[in-house]
């Protein structure tokens, strides 16, 4: 048996991995997990994650969950290049740095922001009021300005020349509320700059193929979500807001 990706694309560590994976040449089975239908509550998928959640790995007999632990493995068994994860103690410490960080900021508010403009209207029927949606939309902006001046700086790239896990990660968290309609390179050239740098690095037809069912996510309708899965979403989301 191979090694097999558990994902669903609509999901931000999922697309990192997918992209990782594939710009480094690495074989494996793409499994695909639809959360909108339930199929990571199954008892199948849970033999492969007990959290039941995506992504998860299995490699023969061995299994993994969590994205970044996942990255990190495809790193050290396949000897990928070293700019992805450096050898070099401070610019390694550079990649932890910011991954560690993102989990509570870039992914939170983008996360929060997106499932506000798409999910809870969906949902609902009902648009969040303008305030809560402005409070979120600040959220993202505050951590937006953050990663610039701590993580980008005048760099080309999070760890210095060359892209790395932490630019791979961070670019897939931006493109959540992105791809919910919210402009945030727009204004940002600095950004933008190193979008396009990321793109470029990993390839930009891979890229735009790996985002391409999340930039459609607006034509999702409620009767393409399993319904207990929908009720679950909706008291978790109005809990938030």
């Amino acid at each position: 048996m191979g090694l097999e990706l558990y994902l669903d694309l609509l999901s931000q560590p999922c697309r990192a991995l997918y992209i990782f994976a594939r710009s480094n040449n690495i074989p494996f089975e793409f499994k695909r997990v639809q959360l909108a239908k339930g199929q990571h509550k199954t008892e199948e998928f849970r033999k492969v994650n007990v959290l039941m959640k995506v992504p998860a790995l299995r490699d023969g007999s061995f299994t993994l969950a969590e994205s970044i632990a996942i990255l990190l493995y495809l790193v050290r068994k396949f000897k990928t290049p070293d700019h992805w994860y450096p050898a070099d103690l401070q610019k390694r410490a550079r990649v932890d740095e910011y991954l560690a960080w993102q989990h509570v900021n870039i992914r939170a508010k983008g996360s929060k922001l997106f499932l506000s403009k798409v999910l809870l209207p969906l949902i609902t029927g009902q648009p969040l009021p303008p305030e809560k949606l402005e409070f979120a939309t600040e959220e993202l902006n505050v951590a937006l300005k953050q990663f610039e001046e701590k993580f980008l700086q005048d760099k080309p790239f999070i760890a210095g020349s060359e892209v790395s896990l932490a630019d791979l990660v961070a670019l897939v968290e931006l493109m959540q509320p992105v791809c919910a309609g919210y402009a945030l390179f727009e204004e940002r050239p600095a950004l933008a700059a190193w979008r396009g740098r990321v793109e470029e690095a990993v390839g930009k037809e891979l890229f735009l193929e790996a985002h391409q069912e999340i930039m459609n996510v607006k034509n999702l309708t409620a009767d393409q979500f399993a319904p207990e899965l929908l009720e679950n979403f909706k008291q978790q989301l109005l809990k938030q807001n």
